[in-house]
């Protein structure tokens, strides 16, 4: 069973580093707020609810490895991070904000929202179900609320899998994780098309045509 209190392993791409320690006003201000509105602990905030005044964008950045900038510099306390994922909002133009009840600012992703770093499967087949944690603590199965995508990584042509957190928020499935649910896949025929994919959920999800394996 997946533990939800998991510390990060130094060895994870996603271990958050330690220089941000001390927050600057503004932070520590939005920091307030978002303790306020869900925190750790707590859970996801209801940010869907929320439609407060835009802000504008802050420079603080989720990197495509899962670490988290502020002003350049990563941000080095897991609960820091923690609570600003807990307030985190992708919305419909395709942007991502830090939401509480009072403001909401922009901020800068480069891949995926978070990063999946354990997975563990149960069952077989068509009753497979695979459950995901993420790098802030998220634990997710795959299926209907929870849909799994694959694109194809244009460095190495492999595949590359995301799965639906919450919301429009996405987690990247990392490495290890990536090579563990494929060789759990199997060929599923689609509109008379095999494909090469996974069932999780009682669902299948596609990663590429099997002819191109």
């Amino acid at each position: 069973m997946i533990d939800t209190m998991k510390p990060l392993a130094a060895s994870d791409a996603t271990s958050p580093l330690s220089n941000v320690s001390a927050p600057s006003d503004g932070l520590a201000s939005l920091m307030a707020n978002a303790g306020k509105a869900g925190g750790v602990g707590k859970g996801p905030a209801p940010v869907e609810k929320w439609n407060p005044a835009y802000c504008g964008a802050i420079p603080m950045r989720i990197a495509a490895d899962g670490t988290w900038f502020y002003m350049g510099t990563p941000i080095g306390r897991e609960a820091m991070v923690r609570l600003f994922a807990s307030v985190l909002r992708r919305d419909a133009d395709g942007e991502t904000y830090l939401v509480t009840p009072v403001e909401r600012v922009g901020i800068t992703v480069d891949d995926a929202h978070f990063v999946a770093v354990e997975m563990e499967p149960q069952g077989h087949g068509a009753s497979q179900v695979l459950t995901f944690r993420t790098n802030v603590g998220d634990i997710v199965a795959a299926g209907p609320e929870h849909r799994l995508r694959f694109t194809i990584d244009t460095e190495n042509g492999g595949v590359k899998p995301y799965i639906l957190v919450r919301g429009r928020l996405e987690a990247r499935v990392n490495r290890t994780v990536t090579y563990q649910m494929l060789d759990l896949g199997e060929e599923h025929a689609i509109d008379g098309v095999n494909w090469f994919g996974v069932w999780s959920g009682g669902e299948f999800f596609p990663a590429q045509k099997a002819a191109e394996i």
